[in-house]
């Protein structure tokens, strides 16, 4: 009589609840390369169940007080939950600055919803590489996936390369559409909304801004991204932007996994690289002391160069 196979890795995380997720996220960032670690991504990979939602935008223009509203209309419609939030990390501990908790007006006793803070250490972008696996794993077993980003530096661009959709978020009087377009924000999200929409006069002339930027990059043939006004605080404006998001998440298959292929591919080029980086730099490290007496010179000389 031939034994059965007992249960796959993703399936032992899911029975085991928040616990066992959190113990596998962490997994994830001291062992990523571990075999069994490996084998739970690949599961969770293979089959997702979820979407992912980047949200970002700058400091100060009310993330945390949409994502609480964004959240709370997901799980009022019966939709489970889990939020990656990307905080500023510190140059001594390379921890988190800010907790999620402390941001997001969540209800901890919740079954339906995970919340994980993730450190945005060395990348200038404030999207951590580690964001990409924790993601699929999360994709897996949630039906949406929040990514709240830090708000600085390139996250508003390096969000694209997790997300099914991003979602740009603007406040009033922040600029012309000049400085949309210096930014770059303007050609990267799948919608926008400009907050604090009680404002009145000032929200609506931000999201005409917003418009004639997110045209002049617009390819020829295609839609600009539609923008939106809200006021989160209040619950202005988030059903509309909630119908926005779930029509272009109810994007056709094909797409979409075009869409996670790409992302992956640059994900698998950015972890080679920094491997490779982090290989030469150990082979190097023995002369980088002699180098430093003679930096530039001595960096020609450590890449092979004549000086």
């Amino acid at each position: 009589m031939s034994e059965q196979a007992g249960p796959g890795p993703l399936e032992r995380v899911r029975a085991g609840g928040k616990a066992a997720l959190a113990r596998a996220l962490a997994r994830i960032e001291e062992a990523a390369r571990d075999p069994a670690t490996v084998a739970l991504l690949e599961a969770a990979w293979a089959a997702p169940i979820g979407r992912a939602i980047g949200l970002t935008g700058p400091p100060g223009v009310g993330k945390s007080t949409l994502a609480s509203a964004l959240i709370g209309a997901w799980r009022g419609a019966g939709r489970t939950v889990a939020v990656l939030a990307v905080d500023p990390s510190s140059r001594r501990t390379g921890g988190a600055l800010l907790g999620d908790r402390t941001r997001l007006a969540l209800d901890p006793e919740d079954e339906g919803l995970f919340v994980r803070s993730l450190a945005a250490r060395d990348r200038l972008g404030g999207v951590a590489a580690l964001c990409f696996p924790m993601l699929v794993l999360l994709r897996a077993l949630y039906e949406r996936v929040l990514i709240e980003t830090v708000g600085v530096g390139q996250s508003e661009t390096e969000v694209i390369d997790l997300a099914d959709l991003v979602l740009l978020a603007v406040q009033p009087a922040s600029g012309d559409s000049l400085q949309f377009l210096k930014a770059g924000i303007a050609e990267i999200p799948d919608l926008a909304v400009v907050t604090k929409a009680d404002l009145g006069a000032p929200a609506e002339r931000t999201a005409r801004e917003l418009e004639a930027a997110m045209a002049l990059v617009t390819p020829a043939g295609q839609t600009p991204p539609p923008v939106l006004l809200a006021a989160a605080s209040k619950g202005q404006g988030i059903g509309a932007l909630l119908d926005a998001i779930e029509q272009r998440l109810a994007a056709p298959l094909p797409a979409l996994a075009e869409r996670r292929t790409a992302q992956a591919r640059r994900w698998l080029e950015e972890e080679v690289k920094a491997e490779a980086a982090r290989r030469a730099l150990a082979r190097l490290a023995p002369r980088l002391d002699a180098a430093a007496r003679q930096p530039f010179a001595g960096l020609a000389r450590l890449l092979g160069r004549r000086v």
